[in-house]
């Protein structure tokens, strides 16, 4: 890590060393692409279950409207019928600020995974989601030690007061 001060000397800027932006760099595409990959275990759970439905169990079930819009074809959204869109992923450019957000991701995927534990009785479909909750459990471990490595690289009394990501350390 590297400090210096601004040239009237009322602010010191820090910048985290290479190796520790590669890191988290590194955590959080490890991370990204395995998000990736719950979406299509998720999406190729609602196929099996959809895929063979008679439009009696489609009207009885309550599935009519995505039905009428979607068929049975995967269309991702939320319980409430929100479809899935990119700003669902929020993104600041300062490292702590995104790291408290994707922290606070993983906690809301494990929620809803607690929740739809709580609702499904068929341990085929729940054991699955069992090992889905338990990934975002790691994810939320993994971003909580890279906050903590950048708030250690940076000033503990000053780590609040810049953006480590913008405001560069002069040459």
């Amino acid at each position: 890590m590297v400090g210096q001060y601004d040239d009237d000397r009322s602010t010191l800027t820090l910048c985290l060393d290479l190796t520790t932006c590669n890191l988290i760099r590194n955590s959080d595409t490890d991370i990204g692409t395995e998000e990736l990959a719950h979406l299509e275990m998720v999406s190729s759970m609602v196929y099996q279950l959809t895929k063979d439905l008679s439009m009696e169990e489609i009207e009885a079930s309550g599935f009519a409207p995505y039905y009428t819009d979607h068929t049975v074809a995967v269309w991702p959204q939320a319980a409430g019928g929100i479809p899935f869109t990119s700003t669902e992923f929020q993104s600041k450019g300062d490292a702590i600020t995104d790291l408290m957000e994707d922290l606070a991701a993983e906690q809301k995927a494990r929620t809803t995974y607690d929740n739809l534990l709580r609702l499904i009785k068929d341990n085929d479909v729940a054991e699955p989601l069992r090992f889905l909750r338990a990934r975002e459990v790691v994810h939320f471990q993994r971003f909580g030690e890279a906050l903590r490595i950048v708030q250690d690289k940076l000033d503990a009394k000053n780590f609040y007061a810049f953006n480590p990501e913008f405001d560069r350390c002069k040459k």
